[in-house]
């Protein structure tokens, strides 16, 4: 159960529809994003500081805030950059991403709300600055397929676990998940 990042990133476009156009959309306004990207993470961290779960997590190391700030908004110009055109370097990176969020405790349940509040917050902005609604719709749908990385990474992570420590199959695992899942 070993994600490929490249193919992932290639399903995700195909599945939340990012078009050519989304793209080039965003590149369009990768100034306008990173002129913006500072005040989506003082949203960001906001939200969330307002969990004490949360809030926990981003204070217990020293530095660590400031750090998950500036990866923040690096991530969020990204989003417009593409990096590569959205491709193998901006999966990788995806990816990545994910995996810290496991390493640190970050759970599903944080994850979910937190880019929504992203995804609120920006399309008040396309609002305010006066810049069309397909950038908000483009933005949501890179935001999801971002989503869908970080939650890719807690099934991989615990399948991985449960198998090297249990010894099981792939195939016995899914059937236990599955079996598992009609029981409820």
């Amino acid at each position: 159960m070993s994600l490929d990042p490249h193919s992932f990133m290639e399903k995700m476009e195909k599945r939340v529809c990012l078009t050519a156009e989304d793209k080039s959309l965003l590149k369009s306004e990768s100034n306008w994003g990173k002129e913006i990207a500072s005040d989506m993470a003082d949203h960001f961290y906001d939200y969330l500081g307002r969990d004490p779960e949360m809030d926990a997590i981003m204070k217990e190391k020293e530095g660590r805030m400031h750090r998950l700030r500036e990866t923040f908004i690096q991530w969020f110009h990204e989003m417009f950059t593409g990096m590569d055109d959205w491709g193998d370097a901006y999966a990788d990176r995806r990816w990545r991403i994910g995996l810290v969020h496991v390493q640190i405790g970050i759970g599903p349940q944080h994850v979910v709300p937190a880019m929504a509040t992203v995804v609120n917050e920006v399309g008040k902005r396309v609002k305010v600055d006066g810049k069309p609604e397909a950038l908000r719709d483009a933005l949501s749908r890179i935001c999801m397929i971002d989503l869908a990385f970080i939650e890719q990474a807690y099934v991989e992570v615990s399948s991985a676990a449960v198998l090297r420590e249990t010894g099981w199959t792939e195939g016995l695992f899914r059937r236990l998940i599955k079996t598992g899942a009609d029981a409820m």
